[in-house]
Parts: structure tokens; sequence; C-alpha cells
């Protein structure tokens, strides 16, 4: 347990020993205040571990502020070594997310999945960039871990037994689907210090791992923020491109929503994750400033018929996350590892899902492709020199089968194919790819229909028409402009 702190001594020796250094050291350095809060930290951990720790999780969590304020200090100093802190600090973060929040340990965040500095710059001008510190999760954990705080009763029986059956699929899905986007999202929660199993509890319920997933209500992306919300936690649209769909900055929204409840709703996980679903006003009309519990008959009897069943549903898939072994479940293991290709020839997302084959996924890269490059509709071709976000072996898919040859071409004259239209009809499909078509509407036809018989997604077809959600409102015999995607 104490490897850090000596690793973190020699370091420092040898910066003390640099002549332009000493000079500057005729009292306490920043780093030397950096090394004794990490000691502090090393043996909180300690006691914690041991169970010595009489009031639970919280001098770890008092220890670990200290750390981040004394790192903090010496970022801010000319003469300390303000990489050598922030390492520490982050490997002192990702301990006491394993420690306090459950995680498994033999699944770590290797350092190079974290955000790259690209990703960091990409996502500093977001007002959802300020995620919650350490204190406020810890307290709703308080000193435990989360399978410790889940109650595992019926409800969260029951919902476990269905993610199990019928839905054993989703639930495999949205675990494959997350594992390729998590150095996306997983670096948010670590930082505000909340379960990762939490995490791929909500997504897998609200959206199963898919980026470009709406409801009919007009919620949208991974974790599903409905257009209000997603405004008031900074998620806007910009260049027409709806950052809801970006996967750091919907994970960062949510961690900052949940800990508003949390403050609101006496840091109860249930409460919290039910005003998720069923709306804060109502929440707090219930609970708030109070001591009941999602459970109890007054708030869970007044909740909808959804609200009852997403909460268990979520907890459900957690703790499936964190113990799937008890019951027969096997999450697949595989490479995925982030990477990149840069285009060598212009080609759509599906192009390359059909060059790429099952190259290194027995399922395809389709939909990995879509998550991990969400300002691409999947049969808009894209220009050739454009850097698209891949995981390793996708990237080597690509150099194998994509670069040139007869799959490549095979997938180029699939994408340019078009359906021949029937004579008298009102669809309108001949059009080439990138640019518009007409529909008119029928009587009883939904804009989701429509969006669905062309391959869209309803936002692409609400956006070219001016159509706002959630009702997304259209008549019998409106004409459509339907833009060019198949996916």
């Amino acid at each position: 347990m104490r490897c850090l702190f000596y690793l973190f001594a020699l370091v420092l020796a040898g910066c003390a020993s640099q002549p332009q250094r000493a000079a500057q050291q005729a009292g306490p350095s920043a780093l030397d205040d950096v090394a004794a809060t990490l000691a502090q930290f090393e043996t909180a951990l300690e006691e914690w571990h041991r169970g010595q720790a009489n009031s639970g999780g919280a001098s770890l969590t008092k220890a670990r502020l200290a750390l981040d304020e004394s790192v903090t200090r010496c970022v801010q100093s000319v003469s300390c070594d303000a990489m050598t802190a922030l390492r520490a600090q982050s490997t002192a973060n990702a301990r006491i997310a394993h420690a306090l929040l459950g995680e498994r340990e033999s699944d770590p965040l290797e350092p190079n999945d974290a955000l790259t500095t690209t990703d960091r710059h990409a996502h500093a001008g977001s007002p959802a960039k300020d995620v919650p510190e350490l204190a406020r999760s810890a307290a709703m954990l308080n000193g435990k871990r989360l399978d410790e705080v889940i109650r595992l009763n019926g409800a969260v029986k029951a919902g476990i037994e269905e993610w199990l059956t019928w839905m054993r699929p989703n639930l495999l899905d949205a675990y494959e689907n997350y594992q390729y986007l998590r150095h996306r999202m997983w670096p948010v929660y670590e930082q505000a210090g909340l379960p990762e199993a939490l995490l791929f509890g909500i997504m897998a319920k609200e959206s199963g791992g898919k980026v470009h997933a709406v409801s009919r209500a007009g919620a949208a992306g991974l974790l599903q923020f409905m257009p209000a919300t997603a405004r008031g936690y900074g998620l806007a649209r910009n260049s027409g491109f709806d950052d809801r769909f970006d996967p750091t900055l919907i994970t960062q929204a949510n961690a900052a929503y949940l800990d508003d409840r949390f403050r609101e709703l006496n840091n109860d996980l249930e409460l919290a994750l039910a005003a998720y679903n069923g709306g804060e006003g109502r929440m707090r009309r219930l609970a708030g400033g109070s001591t009941r519990s999602f459970w109890d008959a007054p708030v869970y009897n007044a909740l909808p018929p959804e609200t009852r069943d997403y909460v268990p549903m979520v907890l459900a898939a957690a703790w499936l996350f964190l113990h799937p072994d008890d019951y027969g479940l096997e999450f697949a293991k595989f490479d995925a590892r982030p990477g990149d290709i840069t285009l060598e020839r212009a080609a759509s997302i599906n192009e390359l899902s059909v060059c790429m084959g099952q190259f290194g996924n027995a399922r395809g890269w389709f939909r990995t492709l879509r998550n991990l490059n969400p300002k691409y509709e999947a049969d808009t071709r894209i220009d050739a020199g454009v850097r698209l976000d891949v995981p390793e072996a996708a990237a080597r898919a690509y150099a194998a089968r994509c670069r040139s040859g007869v799959l490549a071409q095979t997938a180029a004259e699939l994408n340019a194919a078009r359906p021949p239209v029937a004579s008298g009809s009102s669809w309108v499909a001949s059009a080439p790819a990138g640019s518009a078509r007409t529909h008119v509407v029928r009587k009883g036809e939904t804009l989701h229909a429509i969006a669905r018989r062309f391959g869209c997604g309803v936002p692409a077809v609400a956006q070219a028409n001016g159509l706002r959600p959630p009702r997304y409102a259209i008549r019998a015999g409106q004409r459509l402009n339907v833009p060019s995607c198949r996916a």
C-alpha cells in the first residue's frame, strides 16, 4: 500500500538534487506539501481497508481533499514539479474509487484510456465540465461500497431476473457498447467520485449504449436528457450537432445532475434516480427535506409505473455489473483500447462497417463506429484525410480491408445503391446520396415511423423540417424533407 508514497519520495529526491531547484528550497516546497498529504492519504486508506476508521469514509475523504489542495498549490507554483504531483493525484483518485465505490480491481482504467489532452480542450468550454467533487458522492455512499448501498429487495431481484432472461441480449449489448465508450465516460464519474457500476446501470436502462438513442418523449443520448434539462446542464446545439450525442458531455451533465439531486434529497441514491426518470420537481414534493425513502408507501405509490420500474432496473444492472459470476453471467472480454484512423479515401461509416466486416469483432463494427463518431450520419461520405475515433482492433481491420481492394469497392457500391420507387408512390427515394428527399405524410403516420422507413434518426428529420420536440407534430398531407441518412 505504501508503494505509491515510496515511488513519489524517490522522484522528489531526484527533483531536490537538481541545482536549479536547490536554491528555491529554503523552506518547505509545494512538492514537499504534496508528499506529506500523500502520506496522510495512504495512512487513511490503510485504516479504511483494515476497518479502523471510526468515521467511515470521512477521514479518507478529508485526506483526499487535503491532497487535492496541495496539488493545486503545486500546480500554481512556478518552482514545483506539477507533472509529478498530478500523477500522484491521479493514482490516488483511482485508488479511492476502487476502495470507496466498489469498482472491480481486476479491470482498472489504464492510464492511456483517460481523456486525452485533445478531449479535455474540446470540452473545456462546456458549463457541464465542472463535475461534482467527491464529498457529496461519498456522503451518498456513507463509507460503503455501492453493493452495500443497494437494497437487494424483491423489486431489485425481479429486475435482476429480467436482465438475465428476455433482456439478457440487451444487457450484453450494453456492456460491449460501454467498453468501447468507457474511455469517454468513466473518467468523468471517477473524478466525481461516483461508482462505475452506477454509470453502467443508468446507461444500460436508458439507451443500451446507443449514442443516438431518442425516446418518443424527446429524450436523447446515451443517458437520455430531455431538451430543457440538457440546456440547464450546458448541453446545447453547436453547428447543428446536439451535445446530448457527445458521450463525455452527457456524462458530465449526468454527474452534475445527480450531484444536485443528492443535495436536495438527503444523499439518497434511489430518490436521485427516481428524479432522473420522473422529474426533480415531483421528487422534491414527495421526499425533499424529509427522511422518506423511495420505497416508503407515500413516495412509491405516488410515482408513475415507469419510475417505479426504472429505479430497481438501474440498480439491478449495476448489481450485475459488480457480481456477474454470482448469476452465471458472462460479459465478453475483448480489446477495447481506443485508437484512431485517418481516412485514406472518402468513405461513410456504412462503407467502413462493410469493408471491416467481422475482422477483430464477431458482431461487426457498425455500432462502435457510430458511437465513437456521433457527428457523422451513417451514410454520409467523409472526406479523405479526416481522423475518426475507433478501437485499436478496428484500426487494424481498416488497414487490412478498407484502404483498397475488392471489399472496399463493394462497400462503396452498396452505399450508393438505392431501391427502385414504385409507380404512384408518395415516397421519393431515388435521390443520390447527400441530397434531400420528400415524403407526403399519410393519415396516422408518426415522425418516428417515417424516420425509421428512411433509415434516419428522428432528430435529423425534425431538424430538416423545423419540428420541435417532444411531440414532433405533423399532419396528413404535409410534405417533409428527409435528409439522406440510412442508419
